[in-house]
């Protein structure tokens, strides 16, 4: 099993790069796991209170839920990967179904933060954008996916996504295999991660040779 961690800052453009290698790998061999889906349930908050949930530092995260998934990945088994809420800060009574597979990627912004998890990654992925792309693709996706107005996002991008930013996640940059700056646009970056997963998986290029890689 290879097991790829992607890490970076809000809006880096980290869904982008999964995709790109989704593009070259068989997609009954990949399975995916958010970080954002083990954000602990804060149903026991009150929702007046919610709003000011700091979602950008690693407490805000179960990652020993994490692990015991991945750990069970790795043996064969399935998982259900909780479904959260960034409206209700809650998780759902559903679930998401993950069977094991050849492939694991785990991606979010504060997976390095956590040793077990750098550890447990056999390549892990940086993805680099400078801030003010990062806030502009922070805008629109909290204006149209979290229901947040314009002044909601600038208030906790300024309060806490920037700080928590510098202070956790930029750091982690340093236990990355490969960096990718500019997120999914830089094609140089995208196909040397490409060469490597194919020789992590002992995939030969022309296997692939409909892929843009």
């Amino acid at each position: 099993m290879l097991i790829i961690g992607i890490c970076g800052g809000t809006g880096s453009g980290k869904t982008t790069v999964v995709n790109k290698i989704l593009e070259i790998l068989p997609k009954d061999q990949v399975a995916i796991l958010s970080q954002d889906a083990y954000y602990k349930d804060n149903g026991h908050i009150p929702m007046e209170e919610r709003k000011f949930i700091n979602f950008d530092h690693p407490d805000s995260i179960e990652f020993e839920l994490m692990l015991n998934h991945i750990e069970k990945l790795k043996l064969g088994q399935s998982i259900e990967m909780p479904i959260y809420s960034y409206i209700t800060c809650t998780r759902a009574k559903d679930f998401i179904p993950i069977k094991s597979k050849k492939v694991i990627i785990i991606e979010g912004i504060l997976l390095f933060t956590d040793k077990q998890l750098r550890d447990i990654c056999n390549v892990k992925i940086f993805v680099d954008a400078p801030s003010d792309e990062r806030l502009l693709r922070v805008i629109r996706r909290d204006i149209i996916e979290r229901g947040r107005s314009i002044e909601q996002t600038l208030d906790r991008y300024t309060d806490t996504v920037k700080p928590m930013h510098e202070q956790f996640i930029e750091p982690t940059k340093k236990y990355a295999d490969i960096i990718v700056p500019l997120g999914g646009e830089n094609q140089v970056a995208i196909n040397i991660l490409a060469a490597t997963i194919r020789h992590k998986l002992g995939i030969e290029k022309d296997e692939y040779a409909s892929t843009p890689f």
